[in-house]
């Protein structure tokens, strides 16, 4: 600050003093007492002005403000102090006060001397208003009066992909826009937050000739550090002596900004805790950039822009692993290597760790590494390498929770699948959506969870297992996990049940599932309410497998046969076959013959679906035989035993199983299940010939169906009746129903039995001589995937290949039936006289004996019934 400031209290136009108390006049030769006190107040505040002037110059302009103010208000037209009060503010980051200072001051000195503000102050306010950078220069503390520190971490040599953030935060840190630019990187522990930060700052060092700073922040751990004692530090680097670094924290973040206004500096700010350690730590200045690491998501930052990293992708993670073991040794084992970084779930450090171990043994296979990490229980222990560990850094994030926030990390941990809606999270915890969603979000807050879409959330692999390790461990309340998986599964089956009756009115079997404690959720169709259920399936079946104890086993059984829905789409087949078979084995040990029923109708209703037609039988006959009493066994396993058995070419078998679920479902007065059995009966009477009977019983399964107000099971029947009508050669009428049923199929996402229609629908078009309505209904079909196995694929290949012969595409015709004729050597039991007659005329395809075929049938498909109907969505 310039010494020379002109003092108004000096009358400009006679020497009267203003402000003080010195009399009128030009004074005595000799100082009179009054004088005496004049003269020592004035030397007196001439030296708290001088005092004030050295702090601003140390950079303590924050810390004086209170004083300034005060002493303007006592002295307000003083231009010395109001010139000191006006520095301080601007430094501060005050401006529009700062000059509002010197507006207030000349409005006084009009109004009471007459005069104007002197040069000084007046060149003061015109350098304010022009940002002169030299306002913000003026440190002299002594000593060095600056250093050039360069403190960032060795960056990791074997740095690989993150190629797209490298781009984005390489481009924002070197522009250094806007002022003052704060770059936050998130990310749960292990996920290579620290190393994408060190290597960004290291290819940008170059755009900071004024040194970078780096501090830990120890955010994760349970003592972060102070931001006063990191202030220090930084002062230190900057060159600022010990005895000038003030004491207390805003006046060291004040110094620090300071000192770094005018320069170009990188902060990086590593393994911050939250937004309120970092704020004091961040420069103040144009041209300096801070890159914030955490696990917590630092929206608390004004004006930051934030990166959240998520884990590798599989090639980025391969190429990770192979840099540390070597190109070579990884390629030649490249399918376990890529097993290993699987089971790493492409955690940076997981893979860092595993590699580590591999490169460390060299009699060691990378198979024999993917070996040790395929048991879930011993992962997380054998991804340790000297001090680095996959686990201890899950404890650091673990440790810092709250009591509510740590019981919602454990249990959440036992769901598996892999995400958990808010509504399956609230059922786990046993609490109100609304606590669940606040505990879901702090954990998502500290990158212990992560929002996949709005209302569901998932763990990372690694993370997951060690949530889980966390409830098993003896500490936790006795029986905490198990009552935790006893609510899911009451969830699941009281919402799954009332899915299963919205879609089947008129059927009374959710009426004999277990009671429920939980409350379900509620859906405004039927279509709504199979959405959740497809997109619960994963949690769904797996908390099944988890379920197989004396107290849950029996709804475990229930939930699947309440998720039907789920094994006849075809959707998770491996894994509802795995749990229905955990069920069944369970019950079975335990001598629980009507869990083990139910279970066993389940795994039968499933493999029809799937096209194994024997599996099916064999365990449907085993439901019945365990619990022909059971109302629901009795008639769903005798149902589906019916459709599969006719299919098998055992038509007598075929007709008493319908008749014995007809009246298993008429005594139990379960409408929807009369109309489905009428309309497989309807089928059955079809295929032996007895057409006549075969359309009035369709006819009557439709009108019940109609009565219900069943939409999707109304598809259903009419798909039935258009396959009576079409044996009965009434084929527009067959054209209408089918077309009907189609449309509505696909507007439900029915893929399974929008595939069967077009297949029907070309069926009729290819018996009417129009092979080009038939060829584009069967490629519809076999476009639509995977429909019931490869029995299914091989019935609409034959009708193709009839199809593009009678357009004389005969090359394409050779090439379908040979891909044809391969399933039916894999098949168990194919149907010869169809395939006879739809390669009829077509001398130079090779057909199979008739002795070839273990069963033979007409026109029906083991499977292909009324009753069950859901694709995947």
């Amino acid at each position: 600050m310039a010494a020379d400031w002109p003092y108004s209290e000096k009358a400009r136009a006679g020497g009267t003093m203003v402000g003080g108390n010195r009399p009128e006049g030009r004074g005595t030769s000799a100082a009179s007492g009054p004088e005496r006190d004049w003269r020592g107040r004035e030397l007196g505040l001439a030296l708290d002005e001088g005092r004030i002037e050295l702090e601003l110059e140390r950079g303590r302009h924050t810390a004086v403000l209170p004083e300034l103010t005060s002493l303007t208000t006592a002295h307000p037209l003083r231009e010395r102090l109001c010139g000191l009060l006006m520095l301080a503010l601007y430094r501060d980051g005050r401006h529009s006060e700062a000059l509002a200072v010197y507006d207030d001051l000349r409005r006084r000195l009009a109004q009471e001397l007459g005069v104007e503000p002197g040069g000084t102050l007046t060149g003061l306010r015109r350098r304010m208003e022009r940002s002169d950078p030299a306002l913000t220069r003026t440190f002299t503390a002594p000593g060095p009066t600056s250093t050039r520190p360069a403190q960032l971490p060795a960056t990791v040599a074997d740095f690989t992909g993150r190629s797209d953030f490298l781009a984005e935060l390489g481009e924002r840190v070197a522009t250094g826009e806007p002022a003052g630019t704060v770059l936050t990187i998130t990310g749960t522990g292990g996920i290579g937050k620290t190393a994408l930060a060190v290597h960004v700052a290291h290819t940008t060092r170059h755009h900071f000739p004024d040194g970078q700073l780096y501090a830990d922040l120890r955010g994760s751990g349970p003592n972060p550090a102070e931001p006063e004692g990191v202030l220090g530090g930084f002062l230190r680097a900057l060159g600022t002596p010990d005895s000038a670094v003030p004491d207390g924290p805003e006046e060291r973040a004040a110094l620090y900004r300071s000192v770094l206004t005018g320069r170009r500096v990188l902060v990086l700010l590593d393994n911050a805790r939250d937004a309120a350690q970092v704020h004091r730590l961040l420069p103040g200045g144009n041209g300096c950039v801070t890159l914030v690491t955490s696990r917590t998501r630092m929206t608390g930052l004004a004006g930051s822009h934030g990166v959240a990293l998520d884990v590798m992708g599989p090639d980025e993670a391969y190429a990770l692993f192979a840099r540390i073991v070597g190109e070579e040794r990884a390629e030649v084992e490249r399918k376990a290597a890529m097993a290993v970084v699987s089971a790493c779930g492409h955690l940076p450090l997981a893979i860092r760790i595993a590699a580590s171990r591999l490169a460390a043994r060299r009699t060691w296979t990378v198979s024999v590494l993917a070996r040790k990490l395929a048991d879930e229980r011993r992962r997380l222990d054998e991804l340790r390498a000297g001090d680095l560990a996959v686990k201890a850094t899950f404890e650091l994030g673990y440790g810092q929770l709250e009591p509510p926030q740590a019981r919602a990390f454990r249990l959440l941990g036992l769901a598996e699948g892999p995400n958990v809606s808010l509504a399956s999270a609230a059922a786990v915890l046993g609490l109100p959506h609304e606590d669940t969603g606040r505990l879901l979000s702090s954990l998502e807050d500290i990158s212990l969870l992560e929002a996949t879409a709005p209302g569901r959330y998932r763990f990372h692999d690694l993370v997951r297992l060690y949530a889980r390790a966390c409830a098993e461990r003896g500490a936790q309340p006795p029986g905490e996990q198990d009552a935790a998986l006893s609510r899911l599964l009451d969830f699941y089956l009281a919402t799954a049940a009332r899915v299963y009756a919205l879609e089947r009115p008129g059927d009374r079997t959710v009426e004999h599932f277990e009671p429920t404690s939980a409350s379900p959720l509620s859906f405004p169709s039927s279509r709504a309410g199979l959405d959740w259920l497809f997109s619960e399936a994963d949690g769904l079946i797996n908390c099944v497998s988890q379920c197989t104890g004396p107290d849950t086993r029996r709804r475990a059984a229930d939930l699947l046969m309440a998720a039907l829905d789920l094994a006849e789409s075809g959707a998770r087949p491996r894994q509802y076959e795995g749990a229905a078979l955990a069920v069944s084995e369970a019950a079975r040990t335990a001598g629980d013959s009507h869990t083990e029923a139910r279970a066993r109708s389940a795994l039968g209703h499933l493999y029809s679906f799937t096209g194994r037609f024997d599996h099916a039988a064999r365990e449907l006959r085993r439901a019945l035989a365990l619990a022909a009493e059971d109302p629901v066994v009795a008639s769903r396993a005798a149902n589906q035993l019916g459709i599969v058995v006719s299919g098998q070419g055992r038509h007598e078998d075929a007709e008493r199983f319908l008749e014995q679920a007809l009246a298993a479902f008429r005594a139990d007065s379960n409408e929807a299940g009369e109309a489905s059995a009428l309309s497989n009966l309807s089928r059955l009477h079809v295929t032996l010939g007895r057409t006549e009977s075969g359309v009035t019983l369709a006819e009557q399964g439709l009108a019940i169906y109609r009565r219900l107000g069943a939409p999707l099971r109304l598809a259903n029947g009419m798909y039935t009746l258009g396959i009576a009508l079409t044996r009965a050669h009434r084929l527009d009428e067959a054209i209408v129903q089918l077309t009907q049923a189609l449309g509505l199929f696909r507007d439900a996402r029915q893929t399974l039995w929008e595939g069967m229609t077009h297949f029907r629908l070309a069926e009729i078009h290819l018996a009417a001589d129009r092979p080009a309505k038939a060829l584009a209904h069967v490629e519809r079909a076999l476009a639509l995937g995977g429909l019931g196995g490869e029995w299914r694929r091989f019935s609409f290949l034959t009708v193709r290949t009839k199809a593009l012969m009678a357009l004389g595409h005969e090359t394409r015709a050779r090439e379908c039936w040979w891909e044809a004729r391969e399933l039916w050597e894999r098949l168990d039991s194919p149907e010869p006289t169809e395939v006879r007659q739809l390669l009829a005329g077509t001398p130079w395809i090779p057909l199979p004996d008739q002795d070839s075929f273990p069963g033979q049938s007409s026109r029906s498909l083991p499977g292909d019934s009324l009753t069950e109907r859901r694709p995947p969505t």
